[in-house]
C-alpha cells in the first residue's frame, strides 16, 4: 500500500512512518522540518521537505506518488503559539489540512488517518473518563483548529466518499520526543533531571492527563490502516495521572531526590482529562500495553544513552 505520512519527521509521525515501512508498505514522508528532524526517519523512507500550504508542490507529490492512504500528523502543536499567533495556528492546522484533503480527494486517495487531540478538543470535561460522545468544547485555539479538521473530514467524506479514521490522542510520550517543546512533559522532566536543571511544574501539580506510550499509538495506527469504515476513536488508559505523579515517576527512574519548583498555571490548559477508549477496544481490537512507569523507564534509558550519561 502507498502511504503518505505528513509530519513524518516529528516525534509521533516518525514512529508511525517507520512502523508502516516495517510492515511492508511503500511510505513517503512529508515535513517542513520546523520542529521535525530528518534523523528521526530511517534512510529508506523518502522525505519530501515542504509545507502543506504549498499547494503546487503538494499537487505534484500526489500526482507522482498517488497515495492510497494519508496518515496526517503534521500540525502546529504548541498551545501558547495558538494563543499568541492564532492565524499561524490556523494556517498550519486548518488551511494546511484543507489543502491536503483537497488533493487527497482529487488524487483518488482512499482513506485519511487523522491524529486529533483528545486532550484539547473536549475542553473541561463534565464526566471522566471522556467518551467520544462527550460534548466538544475546546478551550484553546489549538483545540479549535484540530477539531475543525475533524469537521472538514466529515464534510469531505459526505460529499466525495473519502473515508477517514480519526484517532484522538491523549498525552503521548516516548523516545524522540522533543524536551524543548511544550507538551512533552516526560521528556522535559527527564532532560532537566539528567542535566541538573531545576524541574518546574506549572500550577500546583494536581492537573491531570492520560498518558500513552508511543508504541501503543503506533499499534492503533496500524489497526486503523486495516479498518474499512469511518470512525472516531479515543486512545488512552482512561486513567488520570497528575503532573506531580509524572514528576515523581521520572525522578524515581532517574534516581534523584530533587524537589520541583511550582509556577503559575498556563492559560488555555484544562485541569483534568482522561479518555475512554472502549470504542477502540471493541472496533479496532486495540489495547494499551505499556504501563506508565515502565514507559518512563524506557524514556530515561533512551535519554541516558543519547547523552552518554550511563
Amino acid at each position: 500500500m502507498r502511504i503518505l505520512v505528513t509530519g513524518a519527521a516529528g516525534f509521533i509521525g516518525s514512529h508511525v512512518a517507520e512502523a508502516f515501512h516495517r510492515a511492508g508498505h511503500e511510505v513517503v514522508g512529508l515535513d517542513n522540518l520546523s520542529t521535525g528532524k530528518r534523523e528521526n526517519l530511517p534512510s529508506e523512507i523518502n522525505l519530501v521537505v515542504m509545507d502543506l500550504a504549498d499547494e503546487a508542490r503538494l499537487e505534484t507529490l500526489f500526482r507522482d506518488f498517488q497515495p492510497e492512504v494519508v496518515s496526517h500528523h503534521a500540525a502546529q502543536v504548541n498551545v501558547r503559539v495558538s494563543w499568541d499567533k492564532p492565524a499561524e495556528d490556523a494556517r498550519a492546522n486548518i488551511l494546511g489540512s484543507l489543502a491536503l484533503l483537497g488533493q487527497a480527494t482529487r488524487g483518488g486517495t482512499q482513506k485519511i488517518i487523522y491524529s486529533s487531540s483528545g486532550g484539547a478538543a473536549y475542553g473541561e470535561p463534565t464526566r471522566l473518563p471522556v467518551a467520544e460522545d462527550h460534548p466538544v468544547h475546546p478551550l484553546s485555539n489549538y483545540g479549535v483548529s484540530k477539531y475543525a479538521t475533524e469537521l472538514y473530514l466529515r464534510s469531505f467524506q459526505a460529499s466525495g466518499g473519502l473515508r477517514y479514521v480519526i484517532l484522538r490522542y491523549p498525552n503521548v510520550y516516548g523516545p524522540r520526543q522533543d524536551p524543548h517543546g511544550e507538551a512533552g512533559v516526560v521528556a522535559i522532566f527527564t532532560m532537566q533531571f539528567l542535566q541538573g536543571v531545576q524541574p518546574r511544574i506549572f500550577g500546583d501539580g494536581s492537573k491531570t492527563r492520560d498518558y500513552l506510550y508511543i508504541d501503543d499509538i503506533v499499534d492503533a495506527n496500524l489497526r486503523a490502516l486495516n479498518h474499512q469504515d469511518c470512525g472516531v476513536f479515543n486512545l488512552g488508559w482512561g486513567k488520570e495521572i497528575t503532573d506531580l505523579e509524572v514528576f515523581q515517576a521520572v525522578r524515581d527512574a532517574v534516581g534523584s531526590t530533587v524537589e520541583p519548583v511550582f509556577e503559575q498555571k498556563r492559560p488555555g490548559e484544562i485541569d483534568r482529562i482522561s479518555l475512554d477508549a472502549t470504542q477502540a477496544r471493541k472496533v479496532l481490537g486495540w489495547e494499551p500495553r505499556i504501563d506508565f512507569r515502565e514507559g518512563v523507564k524506557r524514556v530515561v534509558a533512551d535519554w541516558r544513552k543519547k547523552l552518554g550519561c550511563g
